[in-house]
Parts: structure tokens; sequence; C-alpha cells
């Protein structure tokens, strides 16, 4: 049976997939925008990597002090901070190359359940345990099929938003696609508990690292980088992270090897340490369920941010927002990172064409799978340049609903006016717009 012939269940306006920073973003803000909005996504929670992959540190917001990010990813923060599930840096310290201390750190049931709410509270259909399976559209007819716990389902739609990080909405529909040939890799965050620290003998730690490196029972890409291979682990209380390399994530089964590959990782760790006298009782305390993918797939879109665009700050004739973070590049052969601090003064913005697949009429794109290259998108990826720009594609889905019209011909003043009104930090050609309410 073809898929238009399955009975349409439900149809919306905006169907947004994928429900991490930039899905619950576009979904919110595209049914504020007055959109018949479905959020869908494969999980039972919202909130992507920064809940499932324990990557709870949302950033950058702020620039020297200033606010470049507002909007409804800000308004999250702020409901997790009034609920007791963050507390915010002080963001006028200068904190130079450690950009991390303006990082916000999350409690994630708080801040995956404030979420949940402003979803509800916006009329947000949430589609918990849904996968896209196909997309059928053919003239004013546009269907999407998904596979949920009860079997397969179709709804009707009229513009889609690409949140998947994967680019996964915009290979079913058909639009090309890029990556990278050699992949940044991913992370698998974990806490470990029950060893004396005091009582670790750190010449035997590193002599049972080295056998265990030249029999393969161990990586250099399991542990942090340290003369004492391992021990920044137990030094920092339990919680750390490894790299998982030669991964990819996009697909189902190449997202099962990475799950694997990081468990196996933290099971070598595991073994190892508690060869080590002083962890002999040592554990497991928490893994992420997840591993969180930095890199998979681009979409080939209608502009390209490239290294030099972003790293100058560009301003773009069509900027729709903000992207603040430094060039941040996880080598595949090591647990290190090639951090390239912006210079002072640059702020990068965010093209609206950079969202829109090539020869789209009715999909955009939003955080990291936009059009850019691999050296751009290593610093757009973060949690909170993917809320920004799923602000902006829930503006412009709604907008080009609302005008029937395709999304290549939506007025990006209008997208920009709809964004302020809603809070966002908006970049003009004349410099920034503010909503003093958002600040």
């Amino acid at each position: 049976m073809w898929m238009k012939d399955f009975p349409l269940t439900v149809s919306y306006d905006v169907v947004v997939v994928g429900g991490g920073a930039a899905g619950f973003t576009a979904a919110i803000q595209a049914a504020r925008a007055g959109a018949k909005t479905a959020l869908i996504e494969k999980n039972s929670i919202l909130g992507g990597t920064t809940v499932v992959a324990a990557v709870d540190f949302p950033g950058l917001f702020h620039v020297q002090g200033k606010q470049v990010i507002a909007g409804i990813g800000w308004e999250a923060i702020e409901r997790t901070v009034a609920k007791g599930g963050a507390v915010l840096p002080d963001f006028s310290i200068a904190v130079g190359e450690r950009h991390w201390e303006h990082q916000v750190r999350v409690n994630r049931f708080v801040y995956s359940t404030v979420l949940e709410e402003m979803c509800l509270e916006a009329g947000v259909a949430l589609r918990y345990h849904e996968m896209p399976a196909a997309v059928y559209a053919e003239g004013d007819e546009r269907r999407l099929l998904t596979a949920g716990k009860s079997g397969l389902i179709t709804l009707g739609f009229n513009k889609m938003v690409d949140a998947t990080g994967d680019a996964n909405m915009t290979e079913l529909m058909g639009y090309p696609r890029e990556k990278g040939d050699t992949l940044q890799p991913g992370t698998l965050v974990y806490r470990l508990n029950g060893y004396q620290l005091d009582e670790v003998d750190k010449d035997k730690l590193k002599e049972a690292y080295l056998i265990a490196h030249r029999t393969g029972d161990i990586k250099e890409t399991d542990h942090l980088p340290g003369e004492i291979p391992l021990y920044r682990e137990l030094i920092s209380k339990g919680s750390s992270s490894l790299h998982i390399t030669g991964i990819d994530g996009s697909s189902s089964m190449s997202k099962t090897h990475a799950e694997i590959e990081a468990r196996k990782a933290l099971m070598r760790i595991y073994t190892l340490l508690r060869s080590v006298p002083g962890c002999e009782q040592l554990y497991v305390e928490f893994f992420a369920i997840e591993c969180g993918i930095r890199e998979t797939w681009r979409i080939v879109g209608e502009e390209l941010v490239d290294a030099d665009s972003y790293i100058s700050g560009r301003k773009w004739p069509d900027a729709i927002c903000y992207s603040y973070y430094p060039i941040d590049i996880h080598r595949h052969d090591s647990n290190t990172t090639d951090i390239r601090p912006l210079a002072e003064g640059v702020v990068p913005t965010i093209p609206y064409g950079a969202l829109i697949p090539q020869g789209s009429e009715h999909l955009l794109a939003a955080g990291r799978c936009i059009s850019g290259d691999q050296v751009a998108h290593s610093a757009y990826r973060v949690q909170a340049s993917c809320m920004a720009m799923g602000q902006a594609a829930g503006a412009a889905a709604a907008l080009a609903v609302r005008h029937d019209v395709s999304v290549r011909h939506v007025n990006v003043e209008e997208i920009r006016q709809l964004l302020w009104e809603h809070k966002a930090i908006v970049p003009t050609m004349h410099g920034v717009k503010y909503n003093k309410e958002a600040l």
C-alpha cells in the first residue's frame, strides 16, 4: 500500500521533528504565532542532548556581559532557575578563554519538565515515541508517515522543521546533504563512585594503564589527557566523559554502533580501574542513556555559513539570530579539543538562507544540521545557538503557513519582527533589535 493510501490521522500547520534545543523552540514559536503545531520526538522526554546525553550546560547566551541570545530558549533557562533547577553565573565577569564558565548548568529533570510545560501551554501537540518513516509531498498534499508503538500513523502537514540534528527529514524529502570525511567523535558522560582517592597509588595506576594499552584493553580516546591516564577521571569527583571515535550516528544502525562502542569504552575504564588499589569497590554511579553526537549530516542550503564568515562575524543581510561560541573541534584520534576563541568584539550571525535546503518549498532545518562547513559547524552546533535557530525556523514556518507561501518566499523582516515580538534578540543591518522586556 502506498503511503498516501494510509488513512490520515490528523493534520497540522507545522510539524517539528526532534525535541532538542532547536526543536522545542521551533515548536513553541510556531504555536505561539498561531500555527497548529506538532512536535515529534523519538524519546519520551524533551531536551535532546542536554537531557538524554547529560550535556546539561546550555550556552552561550552572553558575550562579555552582553546578552546576544534570548527569546524562548532563554525563557526556558529562566523558568528552570525559578524552579531551583539552575543557578545563573555572573555574566558580567570576563572569563576570557574559559568560555564554559558562562554556560548554565541545569538540573535535567527540572529543565525537561519546563520544556514540556512550555510546549503544552503553547498548545503544541507532543508526540513522543514516534519516528518518521516516509514523506509524501505532491501538489498541495503533504503527509508524514511515522512509526509509533501502535503501528504506522499518517500526519498531514503544511510546513515542516527538521530539528533532528542529522538532517533526517531533509534526506526523506529528497534534498541534498553533506558531511565531512572525518567526523568529530561522540561523547559518553558518566560518573564513578566507590573508590578511595587517597589510597590510589599513581604509579600502579600508570603501570596498569600501560599494560592495558599494550594489550588493547584500553584506548587513548577512552580517557582525558594527562600524565597519569585515568587519574583526572578520579580527581574530578568521578564525573567525566570519553570520546567515541569512528562513528556516524545519523542512522539507526550507525547510532546503534555508537552506543555499543560507548558502553564498551566505559566498561574498559571500569575494568581497568577496579584492578588498581583504592578502586576495588569502584562502580559506575551514572551514565547517559545516549552518547552525544556532535557531527553528522548538514543540509546543502541556499546559503552556507563557512569558517571565514563565522570567524569574521559577518553580518548577513538575512541574519535571523546570533551564534556565539569558539571554534570547538574535538579530535577524532584523541580525547582532546582544538579550541580557537573568537576575536574580541566578534559575534557571528546566522542567515535565514542557511536554514533552507536548496530548492525547498515546505521544509526548514534548524540546529546543528543547518548549512555550514565543518569548522563553523563546530561552533554553531551548541545549545544556545540551536535554540535561537529553532525559534527563527518556527517563526518562518508559521509565517509561511499564514501567507500560504514557500519557506523561501517568507519576508525576512517579517521573521525578525515576529521574533522580536517573542523576545528574541534580532540582528539587523543597522545593529541589534532588542526587546527590553526580554533582558
